[in-house]
């Protein structure tokens, strides 16, 4: 076997996973597009050959949403009216793989700067699953919250308490909300509190402008396209968020932690973060770790420290909410949640 052919059966083969997981997580169009694209895509195309020559893991790079995402965005923007015609809210044909592959070809040049860099979304339905997490945190301080987010990208999670929800039957009702989030919910309702924001700040190495209209484009473009309820949600929380956009800075998130977090007297100081973490270099991960330790170490209960963490974590089979609150500095898992927040199984 060649190297060439080597690396064709690798990233074909991560497409055909990607399929496997988007059919996992409720999205079987984009799973029939992936397996298409597994089986049919060639390089008779500038954007075939890149990606079926892709030098490393296609997986780790989201090569394949990298590919989709361009693709959504033609077929909104009304660049590919045949695929469009099997493009959600319509039912694809039979001839499904035929336009698909006509579409490449059509929009070759379009595509490949689609290919340049990874992902980038804001998942606003994952800001149901950190609210929970900040209803444990009000309640056990009894203190308004100073928010830092990692890995906060154009800060629509930032702004969670703009937004209203029914979490297992505990309402918030926020008045002006633009969306209501209300997952699927087993186990009992998280605890009873108020949560107030004193201020709020986040970290990105991208932020996103989310007055610019190129950038919306991009974050509507990878969310999967069968999924119009998180469309809807994510234009909505875009733009409540143009006219209020919290502060982000653009640097790596060790030294911003290093640099910014540690208790305060009279707010609980809280660092978040939500699927997120993994895409960190190790050492920062490191980094971080160790600084809510030592500073951890510091916590009273007047200036208490918190470390909210909504990350994927294998062994549980799905993703979880974790809570870390000082003084004390137990780790506690409080819930297992679907990685968009569709569902939470709370466990506190």
């Amino acid at each position: 076997m060649t190297d060439e052919t080597r690396v064709d059966a690798r990233v074909r083969a991560g497409f055909a996973t990607q399929a496997e997981w988007c059919t996992a997580m409720g999205a079987p169009f984009l799973a029939r597009i992936c397996t298409i694209l597994s089986e049919k895509l060639d390089r008779t195309t500038a954007t075939g050959r890149r990606v079926l020559d892709w030098p490393t893991a296609p997986l780790v790079d989201a090569l394949p949403l990298r590919l989709t995402g361009g693709l959504q965005a033609l077929v909104r923007r009304g660049r590919l009216p045949a695929l469009a015609a099997h493009w959600p809210p319509n039912v694809a044909g039979d001839d499904l793989d035929e336009a698909l592959i006509a579409a490449i070809t059509d929009a070759d040049a379009e595509l490949l700067p689609w290919l340049d860099g990874p992902p980038q979304t804001n998942e606003v339905g994952r800001s149901g699953v950190l609210m929970a997490g900040l209803l444990v945190i009000a309640a056990e301080t009894g203190l308004p919250l100073a928010l830092f987010e990692l890995g906060a990208s154009a800060g629509l999670n930032l702004r969670l308490d703009a937004y209203a929800y029914d979490l297992g039957g505990r309402v918030i009702d926020t008045a002006g909300a633009p969306i209501t989030l209300t997952p699927r919910w087993t186990g009992n309702p998280p605890a009873a509190a108020t949560v107030t924001v004193a201020n709020r700040r986040g970290v990105d190495l991208n932020p996103l402008d989310v007055t610019d209209s190129a950038t919306v484009e991009r974050l509507l473009a990878y969310v999967w396209a069968e999924q119009n309820e998180r469309v809807e949600r994510l234009t909505a929380a875009l733009a409540a968020t143009a006219g209020d956009p919290p502060a982000i800075d653009r640097e790596d998130a060790a030294g911003w932690v290093e640099r910014r977090v540690a208790p305060t007297p009279g707010v609980a100081t809280v660092v978040m973060h939500s699927i997120a973490f993994q895409y960190f270099p190790a050492e920062s991960r490191d980094r971080i770790t160790a600084h809510m330790a030592a500073r951890g170490a510091k916590a009273t209960a007047e200036a208490p420290l918190a470390w909210l963490r909504y990350e994927l974590e294998p062994e549980a089979g799905a993703a979880t909410l974790r809570l870390t609150l000082w003084p004390g500095g137990e780790d506690r898992r409080l819930a297992k949640a679907h990685p968009h927040g569709t569902w939470i199984e709370w466990l506190a």
